[in-house]
């Protein structure tokens, strides 16, 4: 049984003109745990039904690389690692390639930099970021960085420990943030991309509401605005980002739920769409996509609606490389 569907990503290389692979992961441990494929009609919106292919320990979330020839993901339990897998260009099957320790316990999300040389993830019960050296061949080399958070908020059942949620590299590769919904911060870490270290930034982060949780972060096409999902409070935050110094500045917090809404939710994935026009954020609980506008000059965001998951608990969301289709993960 699969017990949660933890992420899809498309894969860029095409099987035809609007045939796309596309890759699920279930998050578990045992038989018919770890990946699927299916088929994606981008003319049609037709989705194939999942065929495994592959059994992994718990893939808590993954990416491919932008050539579409490695898949990257975290191993959340047991064990705690970060695997790395080939995949064939004409059969999208994958073939393990190596793990590494994660560095903590439960890591919940990997990224790459910006030029794929070095692979990231954060581990939410761990405590910790990590960095590794990607090899010529695509598998993961030496540890290049570790980081363990300090800390604590005011939730007390989720917040007893700082518990980092996500780690990206911002547009100009000179910079990591990570946000932390343990202890409601979004760090900074100046990144070397030529060694993999990490630095703490001055400042070394930008806090946020008490209890808000932050999740996930994304940045514009611009590379001048990003945008802060908060688990806990259900909200985004628009940030104004200083390339140059690594500087957040704080503009506006919106809610990602309906103004009516009662019951008891919590936020997942924000994506903003490749033209920058629009913004994307799931809704768990109340089941939903909130979907926005985006003003051009700013990046002020306007609701132009919340729409139906058709499912339970939306975790993770990707649009297709035409843009024209979300696929939404229940």
């Amino acid at each position: 049984m699969i017990l949660l569907v933890a992420i899809l990503s498309l894969l860029t290389a095409q099987v035809s003109a609007t045939d796309q692979f596309v890759y699920f992961g279930s998050h578990g441990k045992g038989p018919q745990y770890g990946f699927s494929l299916s088929h994606f009609d981008t003319q049609t919106g037709k989705l194939s039904v999942p065929v495994f292919i592959q059994e992994a320990v718990a893939p808590a979330y993954f990416m491919l690389r932008p050539d579409g020839k490695r898949l990257y993901t975290c191993n959340s339990a047991p064990g705690s690692g970060l695997s790395a897998y080939a995949i064939d260009p004409s059969t999208a099957r994958l073939t393990f390639l190596n793990e590494k320790p994660s560095g903590g316990g439960d890591p919940s999300y990997c990224s790459l930099d910006a030029i794929g040389k070095f692979a990231m993830v954060a581990n939410y019960d761990g405590k910790s970021i990590s960095v590794y050296a990607v090899l010529p061949d695509g598998s993961l080399g030496e540890r290049t960085a570790f980081v363990k958070h300090t800390g604590t908020s005011v939730n007390p059942t989720r917040q007893t420990q700082p518990r980092p949620h996500c780690i990206c590299v911002d547009p100009s590769n000179r910079f990591v943030l990570v946000p932390d919904l343990g202890v409601d911060k979004l760090y900074v870490y100046r990144f070397d991309s030529k060694t993999g270290t990490l630095q703490p930034n001055n400042p070394a982060f930008a806090s946020v509401l008490p209890g808000t949780g932050p999740r996930h972060v994304t940045f514009h096409p611009n590379g001048r605005i990003d945008y802060l999902i908060n688990e806990m409070g259900s909200t985004i935050i628009r940030f104004e980002w200083d390339s140059k110094k690594g500087v957040l500045t704080q503009f506006e917090t919106i809610s990602a739920l309906p103004k009516d809404f009662k019951g008891t939710s919590s936020c997942a994935e924000i994506l903003v769409h490749p033209s920058g026009k629009f913004v994307y954020a799931t809704n768990r609980g109340h089941n939903s996509v909130a979907v926005f506008s985006v003003e051009e000059k700013t990046g002020r965001l306007s609701l132009i609606q919340h729409i139906s998951t058709q499912g339970k608990t939306p975790r993770n969301c990707e649009l297709d490389p035409t843009g024209h289709w979300l696929l939404v993960t229940n």
